[in-house]
């Protein structure tokens, strides 16, 4: 189960070497893998249990070209049923393509925080958690305690303001609303709050949609203040090896995301400041 072209817009490419989920937070109310599988049941036989993959382990070692990789888009790769060896099947694939850049997001935060330690973190991978609402904030405390070379946080879909977000030790932030029928209503206001807290703190912010339906008000129409905010993050490595009088602000803000062409490398190598 894999994607070379993701229309996920901080992505470029999908890889799922698990499938399915189970529901812990309001956020999965209304979760976009859940429907796919009901969708395509010859592509997904279990429906959205939680199922090991092995046979898409090897996918991205096939990929020649440097790709932004979001990992497990249709599941979560920290849930109770992944066991430890398979997790460590797929940091081991992480590990040995460097070319990449990998983009991990759980809810599972408690167990990341536990399985961290027993992990190697190569410096292509990133690591994220997902906050709805100021109740889930402390999943951001738990993956302050993960070295992974960048730590975000996505407040997709956004269902209430987060207020005074502790973002120290955090690189990205995304935001989105939720979108489709039915969908929960987002404020422009939140995600206004949580850009301007984000360039307090010097961390890179990316404004996904703005929620809805018929239309997400996604890709050009997600406009904040007049503009699009698509920031990446740099590494910690990146940070490090920064000259201060190469860059202005905090050497955390990242260039706008270039061409969806262009590469995950090719991305860090043009990085401006943003206006």
């Amino acid at each position: 189960m894999a994607s070379d072209h993701s229309a996920i817009e901080w992505t470029e490419a999908t890889w799922n070497p698990t499938s399915g989920c189970t529901k812990v937070s309001p956020g999965c109310d209304r979760c976009y893998a859940e429907r796919i599988t009901l969708r395509f049941p010859k592509s997904f036989p279990n429906g959205f249990n939680l199922t090991l993959r092995p046979d898409a382990l090897d996918v991205p070692l096939h990929w020649r070209r440097p790709r932004l990789i979001f990992v497990n888009s249709m599941s979560d790769l920290f849930h109770a049923d992944v066991p430890e060896n398979y997790i460590a099947l797929v940091f081991d694939v992480m590990r040995r393509t460097p070319q990449h850049t990998y983009q991990i997001l759980t809810k599972r935060a408690q167990r990341l925080a536990s399985l961290a330690t027993r992990l190697k973190w190569p410096e292509n991978v990133w690591m994220g958690v997902s906050v709805e609402t100021e109740r889930y904030t402390w999943r951001v405390d738990y993956l302050r305690r993960v070295p992974a070379a960048v730590r975000f946080v996505s407040a997709e879909p956004l269902l209430a303001p987060l207020t005074n977000l502790n973002l120290d030790g955090i690189d990205w932030l995304i935001a989105g609303g939720e979108s489709q029928s039915g969908c929960r209503p987002s404020s422009v206001d939140w995600f206004r709050d949580l850009r301007d807290q984000c360039a307090a703190a010097g961390v890179a912010f990316f404004l996904k949609q703005l929620g809805g339906h018929p239309s997400k008000r996604g890709g050009d129409d997600a406009v904040l203040d007049g503009r699009r905010w698509i920031e990446m993050p740099r590494t910690r490595a990146e940070t490090f090896k920064s000259s201060p009088s190469s860059t202005k602000g905090d050497s955390r803000f990242s260039a706008r995301f270039g061409s969806r062409s262009r590469s995950p490398r090719q991305n860090k190598a043009n990085r401006v400041d943003c206006p």
